[in-house]
């Protein structure tokens, strides 16, 4: 459509396309202003005949939509970048190897290489499940869920280098400012509880990673999508209680006027996100005063669902509050919730750059058996079937040392395991192969985008017409090309 040769200030804020202007709004301030994304009564409140209970931006074009096998994501991050071949990649050969050189291909934290020397897995192996899968001594807890999990070992990513990764693991791109998954999933699908947030992020107990919030990010979205940070002890977000001194009533009279006068001064400016997003985030707090204590409160647990998670167990405590506090969200229709395994410090995640026997058995040990008690868990309720469960880092372990002494692995990028159960996904199986030292992906490689589209895909949405127009282009996740799922995992 060309434009008026002299647009005025009221013909689509006087320089934008219609198209522009449908975009900017439907993502702006009617969905945020009248808190869309919050409630039934809002902007997003005409749901979806075919999805009910799911609110929907009316202006905005639908995604094309298959059918739904997974409501809720709940992503595992192991941040630092697990050791595929001391965890669920089983190589025998390698073993009797250690410390003989070879000659093999490496890029990663050291640069690249030609040669090194071999560092052989440092765990035994064992089968488990109908299926026979080989697990490590390190996941004894996990090995019996084998048969609920489809294994994926020929992952591959674009950077050896934990903050561009951690980005194109999380938004799909090394380069900062894209959408995350989780606020893709919400974008996409809209917000099924109108008093929690839809998107709701875990950190570890020693801090988050690398780039912080640049991995919970919205982007060029709506501010509303980006992930909010939760606690599993205490307040689950810090300065939510009431003002001392002032009533429920009182502080709805100061949110109500706080948003006329918020609302008023957004009038003219539709494309300022970061103001109609704070707009929503009163309302959405002042709910959350009441359901989000309601939601990680766990005295209402069983001693035996705690024990489940470990969470009667020092070493484990920590993470199976925060994986138990995964399905109370889940249950109350959160969509994405993202639980980091891993803090700022290489001594606190899984980054094994020195001593890889301390390293993973303390983050493998306080890992274990919470995951497996949440897969147990869900399925024990009947909610694994519609939940899913994705596990691993942003890349792998290399096969040889990066130092001449120790046992410490430098980043793989070439070749890596991840899993994923339930919502859709096949139990027992294991797809694409590293070779036999585990250094690069060789039969059935995949990206991280074709990850990234079998998520978007089980959640019920096509990876390729997912878009939101941003910068003159119609911006994926997955990117300009197109990108297959992994059917071979999908049910």
């Amino acid at each position: 459509m060309n434009r008026p040769s002299h647009p005025s200030p009221s013909q689509f804020c006087g320089n934008v396309r219609r198209r522009e202007f449908l975009h900017t709004v439907g993502g702006g301030f009617p969905a945020l202003a009248l808190t869309g994304l919050l409630g039934a009564d809002g902007f997003f409140g005409r749901a979806n005949a075919a999805s009910p209970g799911v609110f929907r931006n009316p202006l905005e074009s639908k995604p094309a939509m298959a059918p739904a096998k997974a409501k809720s994501v709940i992503f595992i991050f192991c941040y630092g970048g697990p050791s595929h071949i001391d965890t669920f990649d089983h190589k025998p050969r390698m073993y009797g190897m250690d410390g003989k050189t070879i000659a093999v291909k490496t890029f990663g934290r050291g640069g690249k290489k030609n040669s090194g020397r071999i560092v052989e897995p440092k765990w035994k192996f064992k089968r488990y499940g109908q299926c026979g899968k080989w697990v490590s001594d390190l996941f004894p807890h996990l090995g019996g869920c084998v048969d609920d999990i489809a294994f994926l070992h020929s992952m591959t990513a674009d950077s050896p280098i934990h903050g561009s990764a951690l980005l194109m693991m999380n938004c799909g791109s090394i380069i900062s400012g894209k959408p995350s998954l989780g606020s893709w999933v919400n974008y996409g699908l809209g917000s099924v509880n109108e008093n929690l947030p839809g998107y709701v992020v875990m950190l570890d107990q020693s801090g988050g990673p690398i780039s912080g919030a640049k991995n919970w990010t919205s982007g060029f979205m709506p501010a509303s999508y980006q992930g909010t940070v939760f606690r599993s002890k205490g307040d689950p977000i810090l300065n939510l209680k009431h003002v001392d001194g002032m009533s429920a009533g009182e502080q709805r009279t100061l949110i109500d006027s706080l948003n006329h006068l918020n609302a008023g001064h957004l009038d003219s400016r539709f494309d300022n996100t970061n103001l109609a997003a704070r707009i929503a985030s009163y309302e959405l707090a002042y709910k959350m005063q009441a359901t989000a204590p309601e939601a990680i409160d766990l005295d209402g647990e069983s001693a035996e669902t705690k024990a489940l998670y470990g969470i009667d167990q020092s070493r484990t405590e920590d993470f199976g509050r925060k994986c138990l506090l995964a399905r109370r969200l889940v249950e109350r229709g959160v969509r994405f919730i993202q639980i980091y395994s891993g803090g700022a410090h290489n001594d606190d995640n899984w980054d094994a750059h020195g001593d890889l026997e301390r390293n993973h058995n303390h983050h493998a040990g306080g890992t274990d058996k919470p995951i497996a008690g949440l897969i147990r868990d869900l399925k024990r309720r009947g909610m694994l079937d519609d939940t899913l469960i994705v596990w691993g880092g942003e890349f792998g372990r290399q096969p040889t040392a990066e130092y001449e002494k120790g046992t410490g692995r430098d980043h793989n990028s070439y070749g890596f395991t991840m899993w994923m159960a339930g919502g859709g996904v096949k139990g027992g199986v294991s797809h694409g192969q590293t070779d036999e030292i585990g250094s690069a992906a060789v039969e059935d490689r995949l990206h991280v985008k074709h990850l990234h589209a079998t998520i978007l895909s089980l959640m019920g949405l096509d990876p390729n017409a997912l878009s939101f127009f941003y910068g003159g282009l119609d911006q994926k996740l997955v990117g300009v090309q197109e990108v297959d799922p992994i059917h071979q995992i999908m049910a």
